[in-house]
């Protein structure tokens, strides 16, 4: 029988500086369990001691790409969600080129933010439909030649892979399966393990060759 656990509470950096989009991220974020909301500054982020998922307003930097650079060289294991005013899919394409795990519109709902968050936190990456189509699509191509033959599932192994592939994140899954959010995080490691593969995207990505969780 899978055994519940405590859900650790999760630390978020919010880098911004439009007072009162902070107010209104802040706002929203307070609805989340289990997530403490800080306030940084961009230097305030760079030290090693903030926390490791931080939103990041575009417009708080003239050169965007910049400042990603040097969050990747200063804090390599950083999950970064940017928010900005850009849309177009070539654009975002290239802030998760370089480095960030998400992207938000300033025009995103309340559910998309609180989503990207919990999607982002679980090890993936957010990002509008057709630009995660497209890194899904690179990501395929290049673990095509790993993964040549079917790997056999579990019953249950399968039910989480299919909720991965919805886009689902670790607590809803825990909650579409009744179990708490560290099984499925035990789930998840092991299945990456089982495939060998390193992320949850290419996870998806073999999920998905395989069939599970397409046009079901």
């Amino acid at each position: 029988m899978e055994q519940e656990d405590s859900v650790e509470r999760v630390r978020l950096g919010l880098v911004g500086t439009d007072p009162l989009r902070v107010l209104g991220l802040e706002e929203i974020l307070s609805e989340i369990e289990n997530l403490d909301v800080v306030a940084l500054s961009v230097a305030g982020a760079m030290d090693l001691q903030a926390p490791s998922l931080i939103v990041v307003d575009a417009s708080c930097t003239e050169n965007l790409f910049d400042l990603l650079a040097t969050f990747r060289r200063k804090r390599p294991g950083i999950k970064l969600i940017v928010l900005g005013l850009v849309s177009e899919p070539m654009y975002i394409q290239q802030v998760i080129g370089s480095g960030a795990k998400g992207y938000l519109t300033h025009s995103a709902t309340e559910r998309e933010i609180r989503m990207a968050i919990g999607i982002v936190q679980d090890g993936s990456v957010w990002a509008p439909r057709k630009v995660l189509a497209r890194l899904l699509e690179d990501s395929a191509e290049k673990t095509k030649s790993k993964h040549t033959n079917a790997v056999p599932f579990t019953e249950r192994e399968i039910e989480v892979l299919r909720l991965l592939v919805m886009g689902r994140t670790n607590r809803e899954i825990a909650q579409s399966l009744g179990i708490d959010e560290v099984t499925v995080k035990g789930h998840v490691g092991r299945l990456m393990r089982k495939v060998g593969v390193d992320n949850r995207i290419a996870l998806t990505v073999h999920a998905m060759q395989q069939g599970i969780g397409v046009s079901e």
